[in-house]
């Protein structure tokens, strides 16, 4: 199954933009960052594909200086 996640620089930027995504209703979970992303926090917020552009513009209105990107990834 492929996910959609948003990458983070920070453990407390990705942990503040999962709580900041479930307070607007987006049913978001941290996971651990998968290793092929080479990024070195270690958490991503998993976002369900059906909220991603609602997801994208909370996001982006939270101006978060640690954010990387969002991937699709396989989860197992």
């Amino acid at each position: 199954m492929t996910e959609q996640i948003a990458v983070f620089r920070s453990r407390t930027q990705a942990m503040d933009c999962n709580s900041r995504l479930r307070a607007h209703g987006v049913y978001s979970t941290l996971i651990n960052t998968p290793k092929e992303a080479n990024i070195g926090c270690g958490l991503s917020v998993k976002i369900p594909k059906n909220m991603l552009a609602r997801a994208k513009n909370i996001i982006a209105s939270g101006k978060y200086s640690a954010f990387y990107g969002y991937f699709t990834v396989r989860l197992y």
